[in-house]
């Protein structure tokens, strides 16, 4: 039976999210996540959190078909 925690999107997911917590004004700021020589941009923080919840979104629909076809699979031998 697949499982989750082998599908590369939820950890995408996590770093990202990590991220983006790290990256809240109240917690280290946007300098905290900011690349070398990238142009100051405000709520930074904001973009590393919908990319989290784009990739959960992407991996959430990813495990429902693998494990569609793994039933579909086991359907078909039996």
């Amino acid at each position: 039976m697949p499982v989750w925690y082998k599908n590369t999107y939820f950890w995408i997911s996590a770093a990202l999210l990590i991220i983006g917590l790290l990256g809240l004004p109240f917690i280290k700021g946007d300098n905290a996540i900011r690349d070398p020589g990238q142009k100051p941009e405000h709520n930074l923080w904001l973009l590393y959190l919908v990319a989290s919840v784009v990739m959960l979104i992407g991996g959430l629909l990813s495990h429902r078909q693998t494990v569609q076809q793994y039933q579909e699979e086991m359907e078909s031998r039996s």
